[in-house]
């Protein structure tokens, strides 16, 4: 009863435009176009458009390796709502559904699922800074307002549980989930229902909110196929996900999307919030010229920045870097920057010092892993990110993939690794830790800075 009620609901919105206009024509099979079709939604565990322009995403990577391993290009399509993905499949309007779809019940009508490739958990969320302990079930929040996204597994998940005393508030399908924890944040709602992936991605951006309990059980991510090639994506499908867990591939790309966001913590993401809040309109303008000076997003800048001195002009470590953009005496020297200490000077020269770092990467090394190793050489050096690279090949891996690369650098502090290297000992960890971060506070920097700017322009 239950999921022919969520089936209705999936196919409501194309229901109610049905004879408003002609159906559009059917993906032709793979064999007659050479491309193959992905259905998809925009978002931070599907696909999105990077720091460089460039398409990205867990989802879009996927598929994209997919449809190589098939010989044929891929094409993606879209929708603003994930409720449309079942109607736009049953209209074959692609050969799958790649959006960070659950399996919660099995299609009628010739859909089917994939194999499983990531497991993925809902979980009850709330504010931190409300008096008293977390709650630990429904019957802890009764009468409290608790949000889910309308149409979504969540939603699903708690039409089936047994009644509970909560109004259920439905936010629109195309809701993300970041906006969802905003509302909690921001006390329009008391708690949320999210899943655990989405909500690795979105915690970053509001501390104040964490995990109070598990709903229902652990549920598993597959793409959806439609009826066109069904047989051969099928087929296709499940040796390529059996080779991808055998080789690491998937772990590789699991942690490019989720691993760093999985280390930050509440109060690193709390700092740096507050930071953009009082400071950052201060110090933008900086980054700006250092971005027109170099090319280097500001953002990137000032993650950098963050992540080397906190914003902190007079910053000194026991090693001698000074500075904003903690640079050495030799780095400066080269960069003629003349006063470490002038937050100027030191954000153009260390925006620069960046781009050349980038640079001399060879340019065979594609983004985004071009700007991760060279965040590693700013944090380890060029000599020392290249030692990495030989202990990756020697390894098996692929030395010009970040997630490789990543694996290998904590070795450079083993004597049975670094003595037998040009650079010797390094400590190879930090810079591990040094992309993981920056790459955390860029994103928080892209998401919070336009409300900075609000800010300052309306004097708070």
């Amino acid at each position: 009863m239950i999921a022919r009620r969520f089936l209705a609901w999936l196919a409501l919105p194309a229901l109610l435009a049905a004879g408003c206009e002609e159906p559009p024509k059917p993906v032709p099979p793979i064999a007659q176009s050479g491309e193959l079709v992905v259905l998809t939604v925009n978002g931070p565990a599907t696909y999105f458009e990077d720091a460089q322009g460039l398409a990205s995403g867990f989802e879009h990577d996927l598929a994209t390796m997919f449809a190589n391993e098939m010989h044929v290009k891929v094409r993606f399509v879209f929708t603003d709502n994930p409720a449309n993905i079942e109607h736009l499949l049953r209209e074959k309007q692609a050969h799958l559904a790649a959006a960070a779809l659950t399996k919660h019940f099995d299609f009628p009508g010739g859909l089917a699922w994939g194999p499983t490739y990531f497991d993925t958990q809902h979980f009850i969320v709330g504010r931190t800074t409300d008096p008293g302990p977390m709650p630990k079930s429904f019957a802890d929040i009764a009468g409290k307002r608790i949000g889910v996204i309308d149409e979504s597994v969540g939603d699903y998940l708690l039409s089936e549980m047994p009644k509970i005393k909560v109004p259920v508030e439905r936010l629109p399908p195309e809701t993300s989930t970041a906006d969802l924890l905003e509302a909690v944040a921001r006390g329009d709602l008391d708690y949320a229902l999210v899943e655990s992936n989405r909500y690795t991605l979105a915690r970053r951006f509001f501390p104040q909110i964490d995990i109070a309990f598990k709903v229902g059980k652990p549920l598993e991510y597959a793409w959806l196929v439609s009826t066109v090639d069904k047989k051969r994506v099928l087929d296709a499908a499940k040796p390529f996900f059996e080779r991808l867990r055998k080789d690491g591939t998937l772990k590789r790309l699991l942690d490019r999307y989720y691993g760093h966001a999985a280390k930050l913590t509440a109060i690193d993401s709390q700092a740096l919030i507050e930071k953009i809040l009082g400071e950052l309109p201060r110090l933008k303008p900086l980054f700006e010229e250092a971005e027109r000076v170099s090319g280097i997003d500001w953002r990137l800048v000032a993650a950098i920045g963050y992540q080397e001195s906190h914003w902190d002009a007079t910053a000194t470590s026991p090693t001698g870097v000074r500075g904003f953009m903690m640079l050495t005496d030799e780095t400066a020297d080269r960069l003629q920057v003349k006063d470490r200490l002038d937050p100027r000077q030191s954000i153009l020269g260390g925006a620069r010092y960046f781009a050349l770092l980038k640079e001399s990467i060879s340019s065979r090394i594609k983004e985004p892993d071009r700007t991760f190793l060279a965040l590693a050489a700013y944090n380890q050096g060029v000599g020392h990110l290249e030692d990495a690279r030989i202990l990756a090949q020697k390894s098996g891996l692929d030395p010009d993939k970040w997630q490789d690369v990543r694996q290998v650098l904590p070795r450079l502090a083993d004597p049975d690794a670094f003595q037998s290297l040009q650079h010797g000992y390094a400590r190879g960890f930090e810079a591990v830790q040094f992309v993981d971060n920056v790459r955390n506070y860029y994103d928080i920097l892209d998401r919070m800075a336009p409300r900075a700017a609000q800010a300052s322009s309306n004097g708070g």
